[in-house]
């Protein structure tokens, strides 16, 4: 029997940063990145610092895992038509946040920069993304690679593995249907809900650590506030679409009334007659009689 937890989206800023609900944030990162994720520490920079104006929409949390990569976890409520250039600019921002000061250009961590959306970002069928940065050769189409030197002096494959990786889950394109323990996760980023049957990493540490009961006073009534500022984020976001597809549906009825108003002013009728036959008023089709003159 699966009970309503905790969201994930709240559990990171206040629960995950507890070096021992580490194992919850672990087995997220290992089901999504296909290894053994391992998290050393939780950074600290101004790119995940909680402000007032932020704190009920966007969540972010910078860490770093034992092979020294920075992890970049961001989640987004609401719509942002242009959240992938903040991609673009929160992963440049961990990566010179995290380069000391007259270090050379080798020190530079690899960055993955993980990204939880609850709007539909983009176009395209699936609920999982990654993006990485490769080079193909304009004429032959190969892909550039690293030579046997910079492999064994970098300890990297490829040149991808050097530059940022990003990851996008967009959370309510999925299904509800749990075909592998990653969409074990989704399945609870989603519906905040773990099933019993569910084997994923990570899951059953949450279960027990995301159980609202286990929430003291002060928790419960900042959990409570942060769930009243969803609904009314989602609210003024639904308001903002309605005046937006009335304003549309006003636009396109004027443009069709001053269509019939040429016509009819073709055909000689008083502007009284073509005022009763649309929305015009007089002085609007007087404007259209002299336009027309």
């Amino acid at each position: 029997m699966s009970k309503k937890l905790i969201r994930f989206d709240w559990a990171i800023k206040r629960l995950l940063r507890d070096k021992a609900n580490f194992v919850v944030l672990e087995g997220f990162l290992s089901e999504l990145l296909f290894e053994d994720v391992k998290i050393k520490e939780i950074l600290d920079s101004e790119s995940n610092q909680e402000t007032e104006k932020d704190k009920y929409n966007r969540v972010d949390i910078l860490t770093q895992n034992a092979k020294n990569e920075l992890i970049v976890i961001e989640i987004q409520n609401t719509y942002e038509i242009d959240y992938f250039h903040r991609m673009a600019y929160g992963a440049s921002k961990a990566l010179t946040e995290n380069l000391a000061l007259g270090a050379s250009y080798v020190e530079i961590k690899k960055v993955i920069s993980i990204n939880i959306v609850y709007f539909d970002l983009g176009q395209g069928k699936d609920y999982i993304y990654r993006g990485k940065t490769n080079f193909e050769g304009l004429h032959q189409k190969d892909l550039l690679q690293l030579s046997n030197k910079q492999r064994k002096t970098f300890e990297k494959q490829n040149v991808s593995d050097i530059f940022p990786e990003y990851y996008i889950i967009k959370v309510n394109k999925f299904n509800d249907i749990a075909t592998d323990t990653l969409d074990e996760w989704i399945y609870f980023l989603k519906n905040s809900e773990v099933k019993d049957n569910f084997k994923a990493k990570g899951l059953a540490e949450a279960k027990e650590a995301f159980d609202i009961m286990r929430l003291d006073k002060d928790q419960h009534y900042a959990y409570n506030r942060y769930l009243d500022s969803l609904h009314l984020k989602a609210s003024e976001a639904f308001t903002l679409q309605m005046e937006a597809e009335d304003k549309v549906r006003q636009d396109e009825k004027h443009k069709n009334s001053i269509e019939i108003a040429k016509k009819l002013l073709k055909r000689g009728l008083s502007n009284i007659e073509i005022a009763e036959d649309t929305d015009l008023t007089i002085e609007q089709i007087e404007q259209l009689r002299h336009e027309k003159q």
